[in-house]
């Protein structure tokens, strides 16, 4: 997620102010997007990152929350543009006890997909969003307001003009797309919702604050917290990179750079992007081609799930590097479309991850819609659930699949197009797991596995993998996977954090299955 409101914030307003404010003080990284800081002299609300000379301390309010500093009053800084940081990161969606709690979050977390975000009424977005999550729209707008202090449409309305915002810093995109691609159907309620929001029109901000070119491409900076294993993140992603539909090249003018390209289908919008690491600024550079711009809120949320940009580092290595020394800023590489993943994962059932990549670009060159972009190689999306769906077995034989693989590909197909299975980030992951198990040819181990990349679910655990057994020292335990589960509780809640830092390392041969003998990592 790009939103600097997360789902995963401590949302009660900060108590520590002294603390706070030397965090703002010394610009400290690690603070950014942990509270936001409202200047009372200026009426302008910033990230602990921000360079501006600080302010006095009686000059200052602390927030948890964008959408709370804004509904207090405060406009966001036009230099350390609040809707670029990180969200909070933490696993306390997942790992609260209180039914309240985990409801609003789960409603914000909803709030947050741009894929749901629309110009309806309040009053029915908010009864669309309670049938949702199955409780009366009257019970989630008190426990929303309990949560985080603001109502689910003041949130809401936060998260879209931010991203509008940063729509319109760093691309070129008319005002109108912008403010569609916010989820306003009209322009001019968009105007009039930015102006009352920010006191200044769309256009002003744009003359003020834009870093946008005319190269018809947008380039999006999206940061993180260090430390970050930017090199282990690009190696996994290129050593996966699919024929046809990505590459992984190295950057001509700056050493020790590379750049995954990419095809991505998201919505109507179809097009390219490319991803680079920038272990300098402590952030990921995002090119999208123009075609694919209009979709920007959507796929900035899924880039930031698919490098784990929001991860806590500090959370979670003050669990993890008791057991694994030496993994400082390790992350859990995502998906940028769960589907995808999915289909990827079962063709890796039994194989190396080599030919895993092999049978995948068959898959991709038979099934995959050609698509023209600028850079060679990188010329098929990869195929929709609705052509899967109905994928001749022979033809699937063909490519190498084998049949228990085709009959897996095929059903998850069919659940994901007839909207019975979606697979986003942010999910509850055991109905979903449930579902994945239900289908043939899918076991724990791959819904687990969907769940740690697919899902984000930070707490993933495949009992039965051999290679976590042996890292836990239970491998000759009479139960080996209840063993596993029971010795992992000292891993928790970023079991799936362990389970990568367990398998880095260790040699592919090694790296295997329950007995099911479903997938390889």
């Amino acid at each position: 997620m790009d939103s600097a409101s997360s789902t995963a914030a401590t949302t009660a307003l900060p108590t520590d102010t002294e603390g706070c404010w030397r965090a703002l003080a010394s610009h400290d990284a690690r603070f950014d997007g942990r509270f936001f800081t409202g200047v009372t002299s200026t009426g302008i609300y910033c990230r602990p990152v921000c360079r501006v000379r600080t302010p006095r301390l009686e000059n200052c309010r602390f927030f948890a929350l964008a959408a709370q500093a804004e509904q207090a009053g405060f406009r966001p800084c036009l230099r350390c543009r609040p809707e670029l940081a990180p969200s909070p990161g933490g696993a306390a969606a997942w790992s609260m006890q209180d039914a309240g709690s985990l409801l609003a979050h789960a409603a914000a977390a909803w709030l947050d997909d741009p894929l749901n975000w629309s110009d309806e009424a309040g009053a029915a977005l908010q009864a669309r969003l309670a049938d949702h999550l199955g409780v009366t729209d009257r019970h989630l707008r008190r426990v929303f307001l309990a949560a985080f202090g603001v109502t689910a449409l003041q949130y809401l309305q936060t998260r879209r003009l931010l991203s509008a915002k940063q729509l319109l810093t760093d691309t070129r995109l008319p005002v109108s797309t912008v403010a569609q691609a916010a989820g306003f159907a009209s322009q001019r309620r968009f105007n009039a919702a930015f102006l009352e929001h920010y006191r200044l029109s769309p256009t002003a901000l744009r003359r003020e604050g834009s870093s946008a070119t005319d190269t018809g491409t947008a380039t999006i900076r999206l940061p993180w917290r260090a430390p970050y294993d930017a090199a282990g993140i690009m190696a996994f992603f290129g050593k996966r990179a699919v024929t046809g539909l990505e590459t992984l090249v190295a950057d001509e003018q700056v050493a020790g750079r590379s750049w995954l390209t990419r095809t991505l289908a998201l919505g109507n919008a179809r097009g390219w992007l490319q991803i680079t690491l920038d272990t300098n600024a402590h952030q990921a550079l995002l090119r999208v081609g123009e075609r694919l711009a209009p979709a920007l809120p959507a796929l900035i949320r899924r880039v930031r799930a698919m490098l784990d940009l929001d991860a806590d580092p500090a959370a979670i290595d003050a669990v993890l590097l008791p057991h694994f020394p030496g993994s400082a800023g390790g992350r859990v590489p995502g998906a940028l479309d769960g589907f995808e993943l999915a289909v990827r994962a079962i063709l890796g059932q039994q194989v190396t991850v080599a030919a895993a990549h092999t049978i995948c670009g068959r898959l991709v060159v038979r099934y995959g819609e050609p698509i023209e972009t600028p850079f060679p190689g990188v010329d098929r999306l990869f195929p929709t659930p609705a052509a899967l769906a109905l994928a001749d077995g022979d033809v699937l034989g063909g490519l190498g699949i084998v049949r228990q693989r085709q009959a897996a590909i095929v059903a998850l197909a069919r659940e994901v197009d007839a909207g019975r299975l979606a697979l986003r980030p942010g999910d509850a992951p055991e109905p979903a797991m449930a579902a994945l198990r239900a289908l043939p040819g899918i076991g724990d181990w791959t819904a687990q596995y969907i769940a740690m990349r697919a899902l984000r679910w930070p707490d993933a655990f495949p009992a039965g993998d051999v290679a976590l057994q042996k890292a836990l020292g239970v491998r000759g335990a009479a139960k080996p996977a209840q063993a596993a589960i029971d010795a992992s509780q000292a891993w928790r809640p970023w079991r799936s954090y362990a389970v990568l830092r367990a398998w880095h390392g260790t040699p592919e041969a090694t790296i295997s299955t329950p007995a099911e003998q479903e997938t390889t990592p």
